[in-house]
């Protein structure tokens, strides 16, 4: 099952981002499949703000654990982060 996992920044948190980063991508490369597809939502002056990954994951509540994961949740970066079921109708390579 696909998962979206939504996650909206702190406000002024784009340095506990920066200084992250390294970490969040490796764990996202750590992720092989599971990991569909992933981003940062970018602001009006193109900085990051926020993520978006899709998760294969067999349950919200397993696509949640793997979110709180993260090493940008575990640095206290996200002011909300949301999982919803998704279902990938156009484009999907897999289909």
């Amino acid at each position: 099952m696909l998962f979206v996992v939504l996650c909206e920044d702190k406000p002024g948190a784009l340095d506990v981002r920066m200084e992250n980063r390294p970490r969040h991508v490796e764990f996202l490369k750590g992720l092989g499949p599971t990991l569909k597809l992933a981003g940062p939502f970018l602001g009006l002056d193109d900085k990051p703000v926020g993520s978006m990954l899709v998760l294969d994951a067999p349950s919200a509540e397993a696509a949640a654990e793997i979110a709180a994961g993260d090493p940008y949740a575990l640095a206290g970066l996200f002011e909300s982060v949301q999982v919803r079921r998704w279902n990938w109708t156009i484009n999907n390579p897999d289909a």
